[in-house]
């Protein structure tokens, strides 16, 4: 499935932020390499639950967990999918100033949190293999469009899939092909923002 021909659906949006708590439980694609994916012993296949509860599981995404029940997304990353969620660790929200982060978790701020965390979730299951045969395919980069309709480039650079917003921030991919009952998740270590 090519990325930019990926419809935004409103419920999708719900599931960008339960999974990207959800990075560090067992691998389903083949290894690449750039884009490692995660250990098979650190906790039980995230097969076996949806990606809010893989999250909810890792106490490295507690920050992403916090944010995903601010917004209120907890049904909506529960519902089928597929959603591939590119998912910032506690590290990457770290990065963000804690009086923005806080004001981002404020019941008048929904919406805006509602966006910064669909941001991260695209349409469909896309494993490391796929995303890096999509950046060959485009000469050195893929347009993958958000379920809140923006737009993140991906390209691999020294090695590892990196992902650039709309300002033209980074983030890299950290562990990748992280399984999910209804999608996979890709652990990133900054928070990529919308316009």
């Amino acid at each position: 499935m090519k990325f930019n021909r990926i419809r935004v659906m409103t419920a999708v949006s719900a599931v960008a932020i339960l999974g990207l708590a959800a990075c560090n439980s067992e691998p389903e694609a083949t290894n690449t390499d750039a884009m490692e994916p995660a250990a098979t012993d650190t906790m039980a296949p995230a097969a076996d639950g949806t990606v809010v509860a893989v999250a909810q599981s890792n106490p490295d995404f507690s920050t992403l967990v916090s944010a995903v029940q601010a917004a209120e997304l907890v049904d909506t990353l529960n519902g089928a999918g597929p959603f591939t969620v590119f998912a910032p660790t506690n590290a990457a929200f770290e990065k963000i100033p804690a009086d923005t982060l806080n004001g981002l978790l404020q019941p008048e701020q929904r919406d805006a949190l509602t966006s910064v965390l669909t941001y991260h979730v695209v349409a469909g299951q896309v494993d490391a293999a796929a995303l890096i045969q999509q950046i060959e395919q485009g000469g050195g980069s893929a347009t993958l469009t958000t379920v809140q309709g923006g737009t993140l480039t991906a390209r691999v650079v020294d090695g590892t899939v990196t992902l650039t917003d709309a300002a033209g921030n980074t983030s890299r991919v950290v562990t990748a092909d992280v399984a999910a009952s209804n999608g996979i998740i890709h652990a990133i270590d900054t928070v990529v923002m919308p316009n």
